[in-house]
């Protein structure tokens, strides 16, 4: 070690690896890579885990865990059981929920101990420097090889959009709620936007979501859209259809948020205003960007979209070389399991000599935790005709009460659809044949790749 701290201070450390972003993608990219013998850090100026683990899937399915709960003691008594006087603490949820998530903290960092894999914590920043370097803290690190996984984070409003927006919390501090709401309002219409708000509603707060136009899960196909929609107003969550918030005020009695509402069936710009009183909780659920804000990577010409998702080739290449980039920050198939299975891949390739090794992003499953919960594969219907036209499409769709609902007065619709192509109407996931789509609720189904549906 050099006698002098300044001079150490300009020194750069070197790896085989180095991963920036301690989340789902960088940290199995970083452990993979470590098992095929590279000199591996991560740098993370976070907790590790990245927002699966600390403010996205393990914290709200915890959440959904007991929203389930309370709609099943709703059922207790149809199915003969008397409960009694039952009573919820948030407070008690929200404290397990949080040391377990400490736990996997923990995991996670003794997993890279075992690895021998360099964990450095602090904000990484590119420099000037020749060859693709990065500082944190005054100490510069650098790699043949430098992974970007540093994932997303919830868009914001300013308050030159909305006054009053900064009154709002967004996904990640849900997670800080300290008490349930008496009285909540989420806004927005995608997945995070409708598992918050029934798990607002379902566990006891009086929830209304806003919406700018007629449906939830717009990026989904319509089946899935239109019944999510209708289930969301069936449980008794308030939902206001195109609407967007104007201002948001704050009174001695909570939260004042006022919102404008158009008719669509009038071609003219007539507004409607109203106002929702004594909110206690505005939730902003608007979308996710590209956590990159400090990084300087349009500095090492790293090509970015217009949104400022790095922008990777199927290899995960960037535009600059020995720089590359999995996950969320990519603006692709936001999943945690899409992430590790890309970072796997890269490890793959850079450090076992796997050329072809990369991630196959066709028909990868997904989920929504509604209420009931949503599983989607493939294309839309829309897409599938798109791809294949009218007259190759295939749609069987079904719907029902599920028979547990056969003696409760809560009722919840099952339904499912599948989009078949070709002459044999196959579902699977098998090229060309990639087009499954599945919706179901309550319900797991298998198929066959080379199933034919007039003999299921």
């Amino acid at each position: 070690m050099a006698s002098d701290p300044a001079a150490a201070a300009t020194e750069t450390t070197r790896f085989d690896f180095l991963v920036v972003g301690g989340g789902s993608g960088g940290l199995a990219g970083a452990r993979r890579a470590s098992e095929l013998g590279a000199t591996t850090a991560v740098i993370e100026s976070h907790r590790l885990g990245g927002t699966c683990v600390n403010v996205g899937c393990v914290p709200k399915k915890v959440m959904w865990n007991a929203a389930v709960h309370a709609e099943y003691l709703h059922d207790h008594s149809d199915y003969g059981f008397d409960v009694g006087n039952v009573r919820f603490s948030w407070e008690t949820l929200k404290t397990k929920r949080d040391a377990y998530v400490s736990h996997l903290n923990r995991i996670y960092r003794n997993n890279l101990d075992k690895a021998k894999i360099q964990t450095i914590q602090g904000h990484a920043r590119f420099t000037d420097d020749p060859e693709p370097t990065v500082e944190v803290s005054g100490r510069k690190y650098t790699a043949p090889h430098i992974l970007i996984a540093t994932g997303g984070q919830p868009s914001v409003l300013t308050e030159a959009e909305v006054p009053g927006a900064s009154f709002g919390i967004t996904s990640d501090g849900f997670f800080e709620l300290e008490t349930l709401p008496k009285r909540s309002v989420v806004v927005g219409a995608g997945y995070i936007a409708v598992e918050m708000a029934g798990i607002l509603s379902t566990l006891g707060s009086k929830t209304s979501l806003i919406i700018r136009q007629s449906g939830v899960l717009r990026n989904f196909d319509s089946f899935i859209s239109t019944n999510c929609t209708k289930e969301l107003q069936n449980s008794g969550i308030d939902l206001w259809k195109n609407s967007q918030v104007k201002s948001v005020s704050k009174t001695d009695r909570g939260l004042e948020v006022t919102l404008v509402t158009k008719d669509p069936e009038k071609k003219n710009d007539e507004e409607k205003t109203s106002t929702i009183q004594e909110v206690d909780c505005l939730l902003w659920a608007i979308g996710r960007q590209p956590n990159i804000s400090g990084l300087n990577i349009s500095a090492m010409g790293v090509d970015m979209d217009e949104r400022g998702h790095i922008i990777v080739d199927e290899f995960q290449n960037t535009s600059r070389p020995g720089i590359y980039a999995v996950g969320d920050v990519c603006g692709k198939a936001l999943l945690t399991p899409v992430a590790i299975a890309a970072g796997r891949k890269l490890a793959h390739r850079l450090f076992e000599g796997k050329k072809d090794s990369k991630l196959d992003y066709s028909s990868i499953p997904t989920v929504v935790f509604s209420h009931p919960p949503i599983g989607t594969m493939g294309l839309t219907e829309d897409e599938a005709i798109k791809s294949w036209g009218k007259e190759n499409v295939k749609i069987y769709k079904t719907s029902f009460t599920p028979m547990y609902h056969a003696l409760t007065s809560r009722k919840s619709q099952c339904i499912m659809k599948l989009v078949c192509v070709g002459k044999e109407e196959k579902v699977g996931v098998c090229p060309p044949y990639n087009k499954l789509y599945i919706y179901c609720s309550h319900i797991c189904l298998k198929f066959s790749t080379t199933r034919n549906l007039k003999r299921f």
